[in-house]
């Protein structure tokens, strides 16, 4: 990471939830299992951190196996103080592999993943290899240079994909720079075309510039790419109910819920998108679910509110005291 990263200003905890888009109730959480350092300001290293922890929590990674992953990869590593910005972390399945120097690793049960064979399609297994390497060294000697080649490539394309990234999200927060945003992640995605994140990232950029066929294009390309990540589901849910398109957005906060079913936010925009095609059960749910998940601030005084004027209708009066 370049000195990108050391020479940005500090940002409050209001900043940082704002920034990342993620709620109180999810950042003490994060904090009580030890994989955030409870504070009131936060450099922009940290803010890459978080959002990394952000994105393997939403596709269902849970935090203490993100936490068990980085210290067993601080332990396999020497000299490795960071994982999440020295690395490149990503799921496999519910658990976290690192990319680093060429390799993939899970650290925790210390397994190599291969990462090359699907690039490769005459890789043999290691039996073969191994007579291969036997039979013709100075071939094998050949190939080895070239897949070290590679690696370098890849590790280059790397630095330059986090680099981009992180630059994207600091003209983010710049009104009269979202251009220059919108062509960092346009260069990350030429780079890694399947770049969930950064698919993300941008079509906030567009909603936010109320460019709504853009948006949900590139929520849509996340969705196509990481059929797991609530975080996509529900931003693609947000575009629809903007753009009137309520059931089609009730339907994707369903699937970010199905996906992580704690997911406060989708409880609440789901509990609002209920109430606008008058499913006023359904909307109890959620909003109950809600200040189950979140139970002070203003959005929670809210939701109670709706809880209560919901309650204080005639029919479904009649069904809650039938349930009592």
């Amino acid at each position: 990471m370049s000195n990108t990263l050391d020479t940005m200003e500090s940002y409050t905890r209001a900043d940082l939830l704002r920034i990342l888009r993620i709620t109180a109730r999810q950042l003490s959480s994060w904090e009580r299992s030890g994989l955030v350092a409870s504070s009131e300001n936060y450099s922009f290293a940290d803010l890459i951190q978080i959002k990394k922890i952000h994105e393997l929590c939403g596709k269902r990674v849970r935090p203490a196996v993100i936490r068990q992953s980085l210290e067993a990869m601080q332990q396999q590593v020497s000299g490795m103080s960071n994982p999440l910005l020295e690395a490149t972390a990503f799921s496999r399945g519910s658990r976290v592999a690192f990319r680093h120097q060429g390799q993939v690793v899970e650290p925790v049960s210390g397994q190599f993943v291969m990462d090359f064979a699907s690039r490769d399609s005459s890789a043999t297994d290691l039996s073969d290899a191994r007579e291969s390497r036997a039979a013709d060294p100075m071939r094998m000697q050949s190939k080895d240079r070239m897949q070290s080649k590679d690696r370098m490539k890849e590790l280059q394309a790397d630095a330059q994909v986090s680099e981009l990234f992180s630059r994207g999200i600091a003209l983010e927060e710049e009104p009269d720079r979202q251009l220059e945003a919108i062509d960092a992640y346009q260069r990350v995605l030429e780079i890694e075309p399947d770049h969930a994140a950064a698919h993300i990232n941008l079509g906030t950029v567009h909603y936010n510039r109320q460019e709504y066929a853009a948006s949900e294009f590139h929520y849509r390309r996340a969705v196509e790419i990481d059929p797991r990540y609530a975080l996509a589901y529900f931003d693609l849910g947000n575009v629809l109910d903007e753009t009137g398109r309520v059931q089609e957005a009730i339907e994707a906060y369903r699937n970010a819920l199905h996906l992580a079913p704690t997911y406060a936010d989708a409880h609440y925009n789901l509990a609002l998108a209920c109430e606008k095609i008058a499913e006023p059960r359904r909307a109890l749910a959620h909003w109950r679910s809600y200040v189950k998940l979140d139970a002070t601030g203003p959005w929670s005084t809210h939701a109670r509110h709706q809880i209560r004027k919901l309650l204080a209708a005639d029919t479904l009066k009649l069904v809650y005291r039938r349930r009592g």
